[in-house]
């Protein structure tokens, strides 16, 4: 029985470790995406880093990416931004690819 108790423990483990590395790479994106935003409203230095953290932040209102998209689209369409939903969900999934290649390679 060690054997099979042993290899559900570690399905557990990589699970959790899948888990973390997930929410880490959410979170980077979220930060890239804020800054991405914030050059494209014409924010810069500290600026674009408080603009960028607020985008962190706003995700922890819901599960998922729309409440990252809703305040993303409301600063733009604030700021007259141009730029279709489409794109900005589109710009939301590259980031998440970069974010994971970055932490892959930091780890």
């Amino acid at each position: 029985m060690s054997g099979i108790d042993d290899r559900e423990k570690g399905f557990e483990n990589k699970y959790a470790h899948d888990q973390e590395i997930e929410f880490k790479a959410t979170a980077r994106r979220n930060k890239l995406l804020g800054l991405w935003a914030a050059d494209k409203m014409g924010l810069s230095g500290p600026e674009a880093e408080a603009y960028a953290k607020s985008v962190v932040i706003a995700d922890f209102e819901e599960a998922g990416d729309d409440d990252v998209f809703r305040k993303v689209r409301g600063d733009f369409d604030a700021k007259g931004v141009e730029l279709s939903d489409h794109l900005l969900r589109k710009e939301m999934d590259d980031l998440l690819i970069t974010a994971r290649e970055q932490i892959r390679s930091e780890g």
